[in-house]
């Protein structure tokens, strides 16, 4: 079996793709034939040294979290689900030609496997992140960096949920905001002005790590507002940093069903094979992205 693996910390280049053993799914586990993973920036700060959790990375290291693929094999004590069966979800080293998935659900109806793999942590951590804002319907929300995957979800869901989204990203993601039912303005010289002519605002999120905490507690007016996923420095100034996830199940659960009503579609803006992986974390990295990036083995 062929999978990303690197030996230790380090830039793109530390990517090798490798001979493994298949793995095998213990109870309360299945195994996919991976047919896409999902890229998230937790992949390469993984890869890069950075200490995002209590659990230790132990090298070498395999890659990746979110996968959708075909039900291959089933671990003691799984019910619910067959061999054959089309299921997306959270795993172990998905950038591989089979993967251990600790949490799944049936594939949505009407995605592709290289869009169902772009789902799991991305609406788990809009869903958690909206939680955490505690942002209200009639309530206006400010996202900065919200073209990516978990931004793209975040506007979908705030909207059906009655709130009011202002999202920033570069020019050339102005269009695709818009479409996504956002109020839009681009980052850079003079943006929180740009922001005020827009609305009031009632909470914010940090998707990019862009250095604007100071500038969102600005516009809300309070720290206890602002939540970011990208900024590790933000709880020094008072900001909830978000990096726990919460109930992986109940939130495929919640995709899926914002999906089957229309209200939910993250497209993939790029695809790569297993030996593109570098290529994936350095384009993840550089941010910019329109939806989701995927590894398809």
């Amino acid at each position: 079996m062929r999978k990303v693996s690197f030996a230790e910390f380090g830039g793109p280049d530390v990517l090798r793709v490798i001979e493994a053993e298949e793995p095998r799914p213990g109870p309360g586990r299945i195994r996919v034939a991976v047919r896409a993973a999902g890229v998230n920036p937790v992949d390469w700060r993984i890869r890069e040294g950075q200490r995002l959790s209590a659990r230790p990375v132990e090298l070498p290291s395999g890659v990746g979290l979110d996968a959708a693929g075909v039900v291959d094999e089933i671990g003691e004590g799984v019910e619910g689900v067959a061999v054959g069966d089309h299921v997306f979800g959270k795993g172990i080293d998905t950038y591989a030609e089979y993967a251990v998935l600790t949490a799944w659900a049936p594939m949505p109806e009407g995605l592709t496997f290289e869009e169902a793999a772009g789902y799991p942590s991305v609406t788990e951590t809009a869903l958690r992140v909206l939680r955490e804002c505690e942002v209200r319907p009639g309530q206006t929300l400010l996202v900065s960096g919200a073209s990516g995957g978990v931004g793209s979800a975040v506007l979908q869901i705030a909207r059906d949920r009655g709130v009011t989204v202002i999202g920033t990203a570069g020019p050339a993601n102005q269009d695709y905001l818009r479409g996504l039912g956002a109020l839009a303005t681009t980052y850079g010289e003079g943006w929180t002005e740009r922001v005020r002519r827009l609305g009031r605002v009632d909470a914010a999120l940090d998707l990019a790590g862009s250095g604007v905490i100071r500038d969102l507690v600005e516009l809300t007016g309070d720290p206890r507002k602002v939540v970011s996923i990208a900024d590790l420095g933000a709880p020094g100034l008072g900001v909830r940093f978000s990096g726990t996830a919460g109930s992986v199940p109940d939130a495929l659960a919640e995709a899926a069903a914002l999906v089957a009503r229309g209200k939910l579609r993250i497209p993939v803006e790029r695809t790569y094979p297993l030996t593109g992986a570098a290529a994936a974390h350095i384009d993840s990295r550089a941010g910019h992205a329109r939806g989701r990036r995927v590894i398809v083995p």
